[in-house]
């Protein structure tokens, strides 16, 4: 099948960092070395006893095994002096340091090991926590790089924003990301199974089989729609199989949030793999990215069905016409229901494309399915919004106080990648008045109650507004802060307590603001040479 395969996605395929070399005559001492570097137990030999030749080379440095084959020794390959002081210290102190050394440490907190993959800005490494022992996937990207491509930052950083929006057991976790300063890591879930297109490539996969992997990837894929994200990349090198089987989506460089979007509600970048991209991508008129995706499913779902594309030629530009026009052949071993679901996702016109809701009511979609719900880390539960306000035994005179710094870092939106590794505020839920405390909680309390919102004063400066329709994830909480940062000036903080965050996004960019612009002096994110133009106006009703 004349499908290319993605080295940054071999996540399941073994490359050692470098070859490996045994001294040891015995199948044994060999495998035992290639589990120590995998970070895997050992047990012990049959006899007890250390072998003749236990030093075992690796690279540049060497192993030396005590009676229970426990690696007791990792020095650099310095020649025959090093090797015999080496010997003699046994554990002393210079061969601890140099075992330390010898080891990839990430912030003391990881240790890296063979490269999984390769890609134009970094590599993929085997990891391993040290704390718990777990296998991760490390992703390295040298920033000098991706500095000297144009628009590369503002991909990383929408990268890391969508795989932290994306929580699903069908989907690739990020567990952490670091960076120093001239490098970030992505410490991934590591799956061990390798790509879906390794499979793939031995052949055609029984219905069950293809039926059972589509529903994975819709179950991904819709969540992440759910979340306002289109992946616009869907292929079987992007689809990861872990040890159980299960499917992980992964790569979401060229993912699309919903501030890409245009005037006209529609993506305009052309991306995505060839063979299976859209023909409204190929148009250059805009775009719906999650109709996009759909019909990167259907491309994937024949793969699996029939073992081969359903869009291919030697010519790239004969492919894309067979793609604008639709032309392809089913299997005559497809089923009735597989070739009627292949036909409405390959549709040219988005419009008439089927839809997910309606994928999931199909029968040939429901046989064996079983949808996992999405991973939800939940926040701090918090409490019950009163009935009435509630009484404090003090209350202050004057909201707390707000300092410089953090006016600064909350209303600038500026791009250095730093501050994607702290809690950092999202755009649009702080604002800054000239207007009085008091008056900014009377009006924050006015325009939650006229939004539908049950509010409640929590704190003499602090709103509490909750939600009493049901949403995706609850009901959306809110919590409004009023603080002084200086005489005369009040900065206005929007946190979500619960509910779903593109409905918590809704509230603070649209439904709160047209409520409080007379009091609003500028918003975060807001062009700063607007500040200070002039005074706030003032409703005649007050």
């Amino acid at each position: 099948m004349p499908m290319r395969r993605d080295a940054m996605q071999s996540a399941g395929e073994e490359q050692p960092m470098s070859r490996l070399r045994s001294y040891s005559k015995t199948r044994t001492d060999r495998e035992r070395t290639a589990a120590a570097t995998e970070g895997r137990h050992i047990p012990p030999f049959r006899d007890g006893c250390v072998k003749s030749s236990p030093l075992t080379e690796i690279g540049g440095a060497r192993l030396l095994f005590d009676g229970q084959c426990r690696i007791v020794v990792l020095i650099e390959n310095r020649g025959a002096a090093g090797r015999s002081e080496a010997r003699e210290k046994g554990m002393g102190k210079e061969a601890e340091e140099a075992s330390r050394e010898a080891r990839k440490l990430v912030f003391g907190k990881y240790e890296m090991g063979r490269v999984l993959g390769k890609g134009t800005f970094g590599k993929v490494y085997y990891g391993r926590e040290l704390r718990s022992g777990e296998s991760v996937a490390i992703k390295v990207i040298d920033k000098e790089q991706i500095r000297r491509q144009a628009g590369m930052m503002e991909q990383i950083q929408r990268e890391i924003a969508v795989m932290r929006l994306v929580r699903h057991p069908n989907v690739v976790e990020l567990r952490e990301v670091m960076a120093t300063r001239s490098r970030i890591f992505f410490v991934m879930e590591y799956v061990r199974g390798g790509e879906l297109f390794a499979r793939v490539v031995r052949g055609r996969l029984p219905e069950d089989q293809a039926r059972r992997y589509f529903h994975q990837l819709i179950s991904a894929v819709d969540f992440c729609h759910s979340r306002g994200v289109s992946h616009r990349d869907l292929k079987p090198e992007n689809l990861l199989l872990d040890e159980h089987g299960d499917l992980k989506v992964s790569d979401f460089g060229l993912s699309a949030l919903p501030e890409q979007l245009r005037h006209d509600g529609l993506l305009h970048t052309q991306c995505g793999t060839p063979a299976y991209v859209a023909p409204e991508v190929l148009s250059r008129r805009g775009y719906d990215g999650a109709k996009a995706d759909l019909w990167s499913c259907g491309v994937i779902l024949f793969v699996l069905l029939a073992g081969f594309l359903p869009f291919q030629d030697a010519s790239l530009m004969r492919m894309y016409r067979k793609v604008v026009k639709a032309e392809y052949q089913i299997p005559p071993w497809f089923s009735g229901e597989a070739r009627r679901l292949v036909s409405r996702l390959l549709v040219v016109n988005p419009e008439k494309r089927i839809s997910m809701p309606a994928i999931m009511q199909l029968p040939w979609f429901k046989k064996g399915s079983c949808r996992p719900p999405p991973i939800q880390i939940p926040p701090p539960s918090p409490p019950p919004l009163p009935l009435q306000p509630e009484e404090e035994e003090v209350k202050p005179a004057t909201p707390r106080f707000y300092n410089a710094f953090e006016l600064i870092t909350s209303m600038s939106s500026g791009s250095d990648l730093s501050s994607l590794f702290e809690n950092r505020r999202k755009a649009g839920t702080v604002f800054t008045s000239r207007s009085p405390a008091a008056e900014i909680v009377e009006r924050l309390e006015r325009v939650g109650r006229a939004l539908g919102f049950g509010v409640a004063r929590a704190k003499s400066y602090k709103v509490r507004m909750e939600g009493k329709t049901e949403g995706r994830k609850g009901r959306l909480a809110v919590t409004a802060e009023v603080f002084e940062a200086a005489a005369g000036v009040a900065v206005v903080e929007f946190s979500k307590s619960t509910g779903d965050t593109l409905e918590y996004t809704k509230f603070c960019e649209e439904d709160v603001r047209p409520g409080l612009k007379d009091i609003v002096w500028t918003w975060q994110g807001d062009d700063p040479t607007s500040v200070g133009s002039g005074e706030p106006r003032h409703d005649s009703g007050r």
